[in-house]
């Protein structure tokens, strides 16, 4: 086979079918449809994205704004990750009903739970409007002057931009700020939880496998979205039907073999693939090794009291899961990087790129761009690691130092603008009551005097977990009893408040601005370097990094190799999930109704070839954060598994995608259909969605 390597985002192309990418859907006529038949597909791209005509887009929905999901049935039945709805599923547990232990599924439409502030979200139309987001911007402009027209420009876009009165807009910049795409959006608003397996099934591995193959978990969950009766968008209301989806992707019992068409569609989040090497080193070898062990310190705490309690472990499940999952993301994205020498490689395309400024007379324009880089990041290291060891402290870890960021900011309101503060103060107590639904002052403490040495190791006193008024809710309220005047002097008389505000004051007037002026130049620079290397390499590839919007990535069923000498194949089965069973341990444990159905081979029709039920399996496919959920989709457009993971070192796809290490891990649709049918006995759920042979054509 013979390879090539297309500018600096190591994405290693076959001569026939590039690997890697996150493309626009609405763009995928000519090469990317070209390559998507190459590796496969049968699809045409309008089969994928079409606005006249029903397409694959219209069965996928931003899920609550960071994952993925999609429509399964006719009815509005809704599939995405287990931990995509875990904080759903955790709100409606107790000791009593604990659906993360037990696992929940409604057997009637009439059981299914409401869920307050979740969303899904659809793309009815993507437009292309560059050309009057930059309307009137200039090269003499600073960069503050340059956003502020783009931003009267998007402003003016918005209002009119012709919709129906239902629907949302919304204008994103694509290529650093170099192209701008309007997204015309259906928001569904009353979701309710229709099914999920337990954490032993859904969560099965947890922190261990997390982010590693083989994998056996069975991370999905189901939803279902209700409409009003014209099928539009409504609020909860018990008068409301089930949606009628434009589209929703049929499920395939054939699953997959090595080498199948494999697309993922759905809104991965946030990627760098064209940082410089300095970006690169200063990320893997200061940024994330800082962060990592904040994280660590906290983890260490909160896991050893779930293992001792219950209602702790029900508390901080979630908490948990969002710590950990970054946790590791971030130790496997530094590990990618130095396997697969992302660093040097991009020095040695930036050699490359000089080369081609100077063949076309472009090193006046752009020869300063990667001194400048270096130049930058040394002065900007030292900023970019304390401030974000302050949100990790603050916002991220630590639930007593975030009621008291969320109140300095409060206090800001009632000094600078006190007729917004009643509304300021109502934000901040349902805020304060929600931190508190699952709140441990115990567990906090604990996690407080691991994680402050690392950020503050000359002041950490942990005495004002006695002497404050937050860690009871009761407590608390009562500082916010009166006017502004009584608030603020309630708030400047606590304990813990007295602790904190002075970090926070500085990370405000002095951590924050100063970041905020070092990083604004390297953002501008970073948009000018897209244009550079658009400029210097014409012929080369560019998709633009992800940024929350609708995306599709194409490749194929593939094992990969981590190390010397092992290679995994490309799926796993439930044969690994008994393989790795151990009684009563709280990543490995498995529901007895699970080993009775294995040891009586009580299957279905849901097992492969050899008779076996495959879990999960390995793609090429390019996703990050926000695609957990989304289909894997087949040649024909059928559903065969559902996208939540990437291998450990594949996680560095986010600045280095590399198609010989960087594996997306799905669940097998036919894993997810014998759990719903065989463990819960929701056939009726099965009975809605529509089954299909697509390899028995």
């Amino acid at each position: 086979m013979k390879y090539i390597k297309i500018l600096f985002l190591f994405i290693v192309v076959q001569v026939t079918a590039q690997q890697g990418g996150m493309w626009i859907p609405s763009l995928l006529e000519g090469m990317n449809e070209q390559e998507m038949t190459s590796l496969g597909s049968k699809l045409t791209a309008k089969d994928i994205y079409d606005v006249n005509n029903s397409s694959l887009k219209d069965a996928i929905g931003h899920f609550n704004g960071g994952c993925t999901s999609e429509v399964i049935s006719p009815e509005g039945l809704i599939l995405t990750n287990h931990h995509c709805g875990f904080g759903e599923i955790q709100s409606h547990s107790s000791l009593e009903n604990d659906y993360l232990k037990d696992g929940f599924w409604a057997m009637s439409k009439q059981e299914e739970l409401p869920n307050e502030n979740l969303y899904i979200e659809f793309i009815v139309r993507i437009d292309d409007v560059t050309t009057k987001a930059l309307n009137g911007v200039a090269n003499t402009m600073t960069e503050r002057e340059k956003q502020s027209t783009i931003d009267k420009n998007i402003n003016e876009i918005q209002k009119t931009v012709q919709k129906e009165a239902w629907q949302g807009v919304k204008v994103k910049p694509f290529y650093k700020g170099n192209q701008y795409f309007l997204f015309v959006t259906e928001r569904f608003d009353d979701v309710r939880l229709v099914g999920a397996p337990p954490s032993s099934i859904g969560k099965f591995g947890s922190d261990t496998d997390n982010w590693v193959f083989p994998r056996h978990t069975g991370d999905f969950a189901l939803f279902r979205i209700y409409a009003d009766k014209n099928n539009r968008p409504a609020k909860y209301s018990k008068d409301n039907v089930p949606y009628k989806p434009k589209h929703f992707l049929p499920v395939s019992l054939d699953g997959v073999e090595e080498g199948d068409f494999t697309m993922v569609f759905g809104f991965p989040g946030t990627t760098n693939e064209y940082l410089p090497a300095v970006a690169i080193q200063h990320i893997t070898q200061e940024f994330n090794p800082s962060n990592i062990a904040i994280r660590e310190a906290a983890l260490k705490e909160i896991d050893a009291q779930m293992k001792a309690s219950d209602a702790v472990r029900i508390k901080y499940a979630s908490k948990q899961a969002r710590i950990a999952n970054a946790w590791k993301k971030w130790i496997g994205e530094n590990l990618g990087i130095k396997k697969s020498n992302a660093i040097a490689e991009r020095q040695a395309f930036e050699a490359t790129f000089k080369k081609a400024l100077k063949e076309k007379g472009l090193e006046a324009s752009y020869g300063n761009i990667l001194p400048e880089f270096e130049k930058l990041y040394a002065d900007f290291a030292e900023i970019n690691i304390r401030r974000r060891n302050f949100i990790e402290v603050f916002l991220v870890n630590n639930e007593l130092m975030q009621m008291m960021f969320r109140a300095y900011q409060l206090e800001q309101v009632a000094l600078n603008k006190p007729e917004r503060f009643d509304e300021a103060k109502n934000s901040y107590i349902n805020r304060l009551k929600g931190i508190h639904k699952d709140f441990d002052a115990n567990v906090d403490k604990g996690v407080f005097s691991n994680v402050m040495p690392l950020y503050n190791p000359k002041n950490v006193d942990a005495s004002i977990y006695e002497k404050t008024s937050f860690t009871n809710l009761d407590n608390a309220l009562q500082l916010f009893e009166g006017n502004a005047k009584k608030v603020v002097k309630n708030l400047n008389k606590d304990a813990a408040y007295q602790y904190a505000k002075p970090m926070i004051k500085e990370f405000f007037t002095k951590i924050d601005p100063e970041f905020q002026q070092k990083n604004q130049p390297i953002t501008a620079l970073q948009k000018t370097y897209m244009k550079a290397l658009m400029e210097a390499l014409p012929n080369a590839r560019y998709f633009p990094d992800a940024n929350s919007t609708l995306r599709v990535t194409y490749g194929q069923v593939r094992g990969y190799s981590p190390r010397d000498a092992v290679y995994y194949n490309p799926v796993s089965y439930l044969d690994g999930v008994i393989e790795k069973y151990v009684p009563g341990d709280y990543e490995f444990d498995v529901p007895q109704k699970l080993i009775d159905l294995y040891e009586a081979k009580d299957f279905g029709q849901y097992t492969d070839k050899n008779g076996k039920v495959p879990v999960c399996f390995l793609g090429t496919n390019h996703t990050t954060g926000g695609n957990s959920g989304s289909p894997a989709i087949d040649a024909h457009g059928n559903l065969i598994g559902l996208n939540f993971d990437r291998v450990w070192e594949g996680t560095m796809s986010d600045m280095n995608y590399d198609p010989e290490i960087c594996r997306n891990i799905m669940v097998d649709a036919r894993y997810i259909l014998f759990i719903i049918d065989k463990y819960a006995g929701a056939k009726h759920l099965i009975d809605e969605m529509k089954l299909v042979h697509p390899k028995k054509k």
